[in-house]
């Protein structure tokens, strides 16, 4: 396990019968991969789970907040991962329901309008 996180490696664990899931850093955090696929951000404790047209709505239902931080003194928030309910990190069976959904929207792989080299969108706050 590379990650030397306890937080990832507890995910790590959680996480395991998706199969092979691989942390590599990025953003101070981690990104989590499975198969090549970028499915989750984890980042000073908390997890974010990567949304489409198809997830967005169930995890901002459940009050699922998206991935922000601190660049050059201003908040970035990068809408296309979002945390899971704080429930779901309890056990492992509750969890795989919103990786399995990070995971389904990383394999569509829908580029957000107006972005040609599919990168996630970034809105800069002030």
């Amino acid at each position: 396990m590379p990650s030397t996180d306890p937080f990832v490696s507890r995910l790590l664990t959680m996480l395991t019968p998706l199969g092979p899931v691989a942390p590599r850093a990025m953003f101070g955090g981690y990104g989590l991969y499975l198969d090549g696929r970028h499915f989750a951000i984890v980042h000073q404790g908390r997890v974010y789970f990567r949304v489409d047209a198809e997830t967005a709505t169930a995890l901002g239902a459940d009050g699922g907040q998206p991935f922000r931080y601190r660049r050059n003194g201003k908040s970035v928030v990068i809408a296309g991962y979002r945390e899971p309910p704080a429930a779901s990190l309890a056990a492992g069976d509750t969890l795989l329901p919103w990786a399995e959904r990070g995971l389904a929207a990383a394999r569509r792989g829908v580029k957000k309008p107006g972005n040609r080299k599919g990168r996630e969108h970034h809105e800069h706050l002030r």
